[in-house]
């Protein structure tokens, strides 16, 4: 099988956009989210004590079958490199760690205020289209649109605490934070970190024409443009549709952005 690492994080916060520039690479397969940390999850509660028959699984099983899933999944990849997208993968450090030894974990990271006003701009800009973000309600208000993403099951709350507990982890060393705001300012230098991280020669990349639609999939969605990504890499300067209150609640949640809260052996770009 191709070497595999994994890209997770914050949503809103450009693995979408890393995956874009990632695909640029022949050698690479990379994409926006997909289902393998759902079969991951699914498995491993199916193969847990709640399954009667679990008597018969012991964990070198486990860890065979598991494997088996991502051998299965990408059996029909010719590329050499893949890098599988969720946010959920920064939960399951220890089990990656186990199951792939040489894997990386790459988080993309956001100054969470605007990871909320990057959704509830998705909200407002598809006003007559009720998203499945928030089950296809049609009703609410950006405070209780922020106040349900950000909960600890949220959309936002949940790859936050994920993201939490891999940084202060033991498989740390294994994590690398991007930060959207450096890969939309300075793409070249990301990407150089990047290839370092993993070990792979550096690939020039086109910054400028960047090609991934996924249109189709955001539409079935309820969420057109959820992972729309522009043909040029660029910070995006604007005001915030959050009332200054709610902003302000999350403004100090970038606990990356503070040399003192990043522990040792965490990389950060």
């Amino acid at each position: 099988m191709a070497s595999i690492h994994f890209i997770s994080g914050l949503p809103r916060s450009g693995s979408t956009l890393l995956a874009a520039l990632l695909r640029q690479n022949p050698r690479f397969q990379a994409g926006m989210s997909g289902p393998l940390a759902g079969l991951f999850g699914a498995l491993l509660s199916e193969m847990s004590a709640r399954n009667e028959f679990s008597v018969f699984i012991d964990d070198a099983k486990r860890e065979r079958i598991l494997h088996g899933l991502f051998d299965n999944f990408y059996a029909d990849s010719t590329a050499e490199v893949i890098f599988d997208t969720n946010r959920a993968w920064c939960a399951w450090m220890p089990a990656i760690a186990k199951l792939f030894p040489e894997a990386k974990v790459i988080a993309c990271v956001r100054e969470l205020p605007w990871v909320i006003d990057s959704i509830e701009r998705l909200v407002q800009r598809n006003v007559f289209s009720p998203s499945s973000i928030f089950n296809y309600s049609s009703g609410g208000t950006v405070y209780t649109r922020a106040n349900g993403v950000a909960a600890a099951d949220g959309m936002v709350g949940a790859p936050y605490d994920a993201l939490k507990q891999a940084c202060y982890g033991a498989q740390r060393d294994r994590l690398l934070l991007v930060q959207y705001e450096t890969l939309t300012t300075d793409p070249a230098k990301t990407m150089h970190a990047i290839y370092a991280f993993i070990g792979e020669p550096v690939f020039e990349h086109d910054f400028d024409h960047v090609d991934y639609d996924v249109t189709e999939f955001d539409e079935r969605a309820g969420t057109p443009g959820l992972h729309t990504v522009r043909s040029t890499v660029k910070a995006d300067r604007r005001p915030s549709l959050l009332p200054p209150d709610l902003f302000n609640r999350f403004v100090n949640d970038a606990f990356w952005r503070d040399p003192k809260n990043v522990p040792e052996g965490l990389q950060v770009i």
